[in-house]
């Protein structure tokens, strides 16, 4: 999926102000404040390039899950100690339970339809420990993503440039498209490249049934760790 850019994903969310020590510190902060008991292990699912856990591996014994392999790699890299997974959201079988569970950067909108994304929250769900946490950040809702919104990012340094454009398309109301065209100039000379994204368009209704059906008390906080909203799943004890 990130197959292409995966080299330079790092560096383009760090141009655009992409803080995940801080975003990491405030997911600390709801643990402690939802938590019942001690939380010492973390699982990230679709973990990306591993910038979360790089700072969450202070407080918890932490592991990631991805779909994407070039991802892995660069997590692989930057953190050989900590175990990463190779597997879907919506299917993944770790057998085993963690403390807390979290994805995060609206990650979930790749589950595109409904009913993957209530397989993917019971999913997680089955890897959450009695007492529990799971943390959903969400992708846009279908009225706050609107079509025909134009987008850029850049990235100017001596030896790279780059420029990642895209406008934005809606498919039936439902799933958002990200169709994104790659510019990249080195050294070694200029390439193109794009990239199309399809996240599910999901309300918050749609959220909160996902976590009900599957047993867990869930609450919103409409800040969230960046300004995107947090879905906070509670499992029974």
């Amino acid at each position: 999926m990130f197959a292409p850019s995966a080299n330079y994903y790092d560096i383009i969310y760090e141009t655009m102000g992409k803080n995940y020590e801080l975003e990491s510190s405030r997911l600390l902060s709801f643990v402690q404040k939802y938590k019942s008991g001690s939380c010492k292990t973390l699982l990230d699912v679709a973990c990306g390039t591993g910038e979360h856990l790089k700072y969450l591996q202070k407080d918890f014994s932490v592991e990631g899950l991805d779909l994407d392999e070039e991802l892995l790699k660069s997590v692989s890299q930057k953190l050989p100690d900590i175990p990463v997974h190779h597997a879907n959201m919506l299917d993944f079988n770790l057998e085993r339970k963690y403390d807390v569970v979290a994805c995060l950067f609206s990650s979930i909108g790749y589950a595109v339809t409904k009913k993957n994304l209530f397989l993917a929250i019971s999913n997680m769900q089955k890897h959450t420990s009695a007492s529990g946490l799971l943390f959903v950040e969400p992708w846009f809702s279908p009225e706050q993503f609107h079509s025909g919104a134009v987008h850029a990012a850049f990235v100017n340094q001596p030896k790279l440039k780059i420029a990642r454009m895209n406008v934005s398309e809606v498919i039936d109301g439902k799933i958002s498209v990200l169709d994104f065209q790659y510019l990249i100039a080195t050294q070694e000379g200029v390439k193109h490249f794009s990239e199309r994204h399809e996240l599910g368009l999901f309300t918050y209704e749609e959220y909160l049934a996902a976590f009900q059906e599957c047993g867990m008390k869930v609450m919103y906080d409409e800040e969230g760790l960046d300004g995107r909203g947090l879905y906070i799943g509670i499992n029974p004890s």
